[in-house]
């Protein structure tokens, strides 16, 4: 195939390669379909037109030519313009690529403000696969993606244009279409008809049984079934080594789990996918507590962003929170929520002190730390507390605060120098971290 790729990259006797010019734009370096099985034709040992468009599809499946507009590989015999592979994507010249490339490619592509970039649904499907798959290393792959755009937007216009196309076209073998397999079955086959009837004199018989098996394909029927059976092999194989680690898993586990990838990434049990992901997130969390207390990832700061409660979750971001309300002034009213939390978890005998406790400090007249509630709320805790002591008597003021907080406080935070300084803080930590790996390594 490379020999025939090669004779029609020739200047004077291959596939005429042209720049058209569209409305507004040019499309650089394309060669139509009637063209492509023209030259085919003429250069090349093939019976007819339906056998010179079933090679040029299997080339194009393999990657040495592709559609510009397209992320399906097949030929078709009309004026819809396709482009050559560069020889560094050959098949022949690179082995299968990792998860981790495909990851950065597609971390690239939301990087760049272009619509013909845009990801695909299931591009960004595989992404927030990729993304949970490696989630302890997600900065260390944004990054490269990072370099990898600024490198490209130093390109010309239109040599940047080709190579994006021919980086599409590389990942559009190695992870295509999910229904782009079924599609490449179904033309296969229906060569395969048009073969045999000539041969065989039998159009009727062969015809009437293969167009069955042909809109058995198309419905998607085999890969339910498919998927029914990875699913049942999935499950037998969670509850056989349900226990062990993802490191001492059996390979079948793993194999299952890429099929399962590349049949549409249909899940077999969403419980099984919560409680993978809860403990994805736990884990995640205990590594980084493990060094340094301030040596916090750039990712942690950024979930502080996205709700008080993430917020108010993470120790390191609670004691931020904490020194940003200290310095306007209202310190109280964390230390006043935080407080109502501890007395929900104390042993009953210690709860009788420890309201009394909390109300002598933040809701009784003269309080050293004053918190501002309504009156009427105020009068509630002191009924509360006077009838009958229990861990729920500061609850209607706890939530009062807290909407305080949410509404007030935490857009402040989010907003002040504060926040955006330590965040860029880790961001320097991050680069420095990935420098001194990349000397390492």
């Amino acid at each position: 195939m490379e020999t025939i790729v090669e004779k029609m990259q020739d200047e004077q006797t291959g596939v005429p390669v042209r720049t058209v010019k569209s409305f507004m734009s040019k499309v650089p370096s394309v060669f139509t379909g009637v063209d492509l099985v023209a030259w085919m034709m003429k250069n090349v040992d093939v019976e007819d037109q339906v056998e010179a468009l079933h090679l040029a599809s299997l080339m194009a499946a393999h990657g040495y030519f592709f559609p510009i507009d397209d992320h399906v590989l097949t030929v078709k015999n009309d004026n819809t313009y396709y482009r050559f592979q560069t020889p560094c994507f050959w098949p022949s010249r690179c082995g299968e690529p990792e998860n981790t490339d495909y990851a950065v490619y597609l971390c690239k592509r939301t990087m760049q403000n272009k619509q013909r970039l845009e990801l695909a649904d299931y591009e960004a499907e595989n992404l927030a696969r990729l993304q949970k798959m490696f989630s302890r290393k997600w900065e260390f792959i944004f990054m490269q993606a990072e370099a990898q755009a600024k490198v490209d937007k130093k390109r010309d216009k239109l040599e940047r244009k080709v190579l994006d196309s021919q980086e599409r076209a590389f990942w559009d073998v190695h992870r295509p279409v999910p229904v782009a397999r079924n599609t490449q079955v179904v033309e296969r086959l229906s060569w395969s008809i048009e073969i045999i009837c000539k041969k065989k004199n039998q159009q009727k018989t062969i015809k009437s049984s293969l167009s069955i098996i042909i809109k058995d394909l198309e419905a998607g029927q085999f890969i339910q079934v498919l998927l029914s059976t990875l699913d049942n092999l999935e499950l037998a194989i969670l509850r056989r080594f349900g226990n062990q680690s993802t490191r001492q898993q059996p390979k079948t586990t793993r194999c299952v789990g890429s099929a399962r990838m590349a049949l549409f990434g249909k899940k077999a049990n969403s419980a099984e996918q919560n409680q993978t992901s809860t403990y994805e997130s736990l884990a995640e969390f205990q590594n980084d507590c493990l060094g340094n207390p301030r040596d916090i990832p750039q990712r942690r700061v950024k979930r502080w962003a996205f709700s008080i409660e993430e917020l108010l979750c993470d120790p390191a971001g609670k004691e931020q929170f904490s020194k940003f309300l200290d310095k306007e002034f209202s310190g109280e009213n964390l230390k006043f929520w935080l407080a109502c939390q501890d007395l929900k978890c104390l042993p009953i005998r210690e709860v009788n002190f420890k309201v009394t406790e909390i109300f002598s400090e933040f809701l009784a007249p003269g309080a050293h730390n004053p918190v501002n509630v309504e009156g009427r709320i105020s009068e509630l805790v002191r009924g509360r507390i006077e009838n009958h002591v229990d861990r729920y008597c500061f609850e209607e003021a706890q939530d009062h605060i807290f909407k305080l907080m949410k509404s007030d406080s935490y857009s402040r935070y989010l907003r002040s120098d504060m926040y955006k300084e330590f965040l860029s803080g880790t961001r320097k930590k991050s680069k420095k971290r990935l420098e001194i790996r990349k000397v390492v390594v």
